[in-house]
């Protein structure tokens, strides 16, 4: 088994776009949360979340035609050319064949569907526009990623809703850790759109105005929307180019309990931890930070701590959501938590949970880093997804020799 670099990362956030604004993002404890203007949410109660301000596609790809593509494809593609060129990613030295794409993703290009279903509405079946049926299906996201980068290798969308990052980060390591690539590009894209904002809000898991992780009176999420995603390179391969890592990708843990669609479970997620550890060859001891999934939910935050206490007991690492600053990204979040896990392990600090008031009675051994980001030293650092229908993906990265 070969080992697996962190050699790039392509942060497109509503906190930050590239990988030194996004840090210091982190650092400072920004929040991207504003009221969305992506579509009409007059009709709303709860009317924030995490856009993304500023994203110019035209500024944001070299190779292919923005008009060509969808919201969702744009950002994994923009992500993608940030963390190629953050890695120094050589399009012309690289073996295209053993070079690839994996990407995560909830809504896929959801944004795409509900202009058709407007245009339907509005007019008929005849007005549907050829334009809009090309870019819908969802498999495009990575291939936006490899026609933008020139990848001849896997190409291949995962949509394992909030945990697909993860999933999709976890099966590009295979592929470079058993030989059959090179370099890959994994993370997720999702946009914010109408259907998941009303669709959390029928749930009664939409929040008003901020995601609170951890705290006592936390109420639930905001929508947000973004890419995330890392170079992931052959160690020896990155040595032999003389690029720097951020970070070494231990291993990681898939599981899936399909108890409930909606209600995590417990035991399967620390069933899930102790999987990623045993993948990773690393002890409960040696993690010393979690960027935990931490939607800020009732029920997610409650049973997050729970399986956290379970696996490491009362002497659990710090854990903190940055949801609480870019909200909840869907199937690009644990790509930007894995982002924000190689920072740590770069730069020697702990991003924050913002927001946090109330320390909640019922895990009070929990660390969720109120407020302010805190100096550490991080060796080992997980990286927790989770997702309805139970899919739980764990991933683990370490400092690099």
């Amino acid at each position: 088994m070969r080992r697996v670099a962190v050699t790039g990362l392509g942060p497109v956030s509503s906190i930050g776009i590239g990988v030194e604004a996004f840090a210091a993002a982190l650092r400072a404890g920004r929040s991207g949360i504003s009221q969305v203007t992506s579509f009409d949410v007059s009709g709303f109660p709860h009317r924030n979340g995490g856009e993304v301000p500023g994203f110019e596609p035209y500024a944001s790809v070299r190779r292919i035609d923005p008009a060509e593509w969808g919201r969702s494809s744009l950002f994994a593609a923009a992500a993608a050319r940030l963390a190629a060129d953050d890695g120094g990613f050589d399009e012309a030295g690289a073996d295209p064949a053993r070079t690839g794409a994996v990407i995560g993703t909830t809504s896929g290009e959801s944004v795409v569907m509900e202009q058709l279903t407007a245009d339907i509405v509005e007019s008929g079946f005849a007005a549907m526009r050829p334009r809009l049926l090309r870019i819908l299906p969802a498999h495009r996201l990575a291939h936006a990623v490899s026609a933008e980068l020139g990848l001849a290798g896997e190409s291949m969308t995962v949509a394992t809703a909030c945990s697909a990052s993860n999933y999709a980060i976890g099966y590009a390591y295979d592929l470079i850790a058993t030989g059959r690539a090179d370099v890959m590009f994994a993370g997720g894209a999702d946009s914010v759109c109408r259907w998941a904002h009303a669709g959390f809000f029928r749930l009664g898991a939409l929040t008003a105005d901020a995601c609170t992780p951890f705290d006592r009176d936390r109420s639930g999420i905001l929508t947000g929307e973004g890419g995330a995603v890392l170079m992931l390179e052959d160690l020896e391969h990155a040595r032999r180019r003389g690029a720097r890592a951020y970070a070494e990708m231990l291993g990681y843990g898939l599981n899936c309990d399909a108890k409930h669609s909606v209600a995590p479970d417990a035991q399967s997620i620390a069933e899930c931890m102790r999987i990623a550890h045993r993948n990773a060859d690393v002890k409960p001891s040696d993690v010393d930070y979690i960027c935990a999934h931490g939607t800020g939910t009732p029920a997610n935050d409650s049973v997050e701590a729970r399986a956290v206490l379970e696996v490491f007991g009362p002497s659990a690492p710090p854990l903190s959501s940055i949801k609480s600053m870019i909200g909840h990204t869907m199937g690009a979040a644990s790509g930007f938590g894995a982002i924000a896990t190689s920072l740590a392990i770069r730069d020697g600090f702990l991003p924050p949970t913002i927001n946090y008031a109330t320390p909640d009675p019922e895990f009070t051994q929990v660390d969720p880093v109120p407020n302010v980001a805190r100096p550490a030293t991080v060796r080992v650092a997980q990286n927790n997804g989770f997702a309805f229908g139970g899919n739980n993906a764990i991933t683990l990265f370490g400092a690099p020799e």
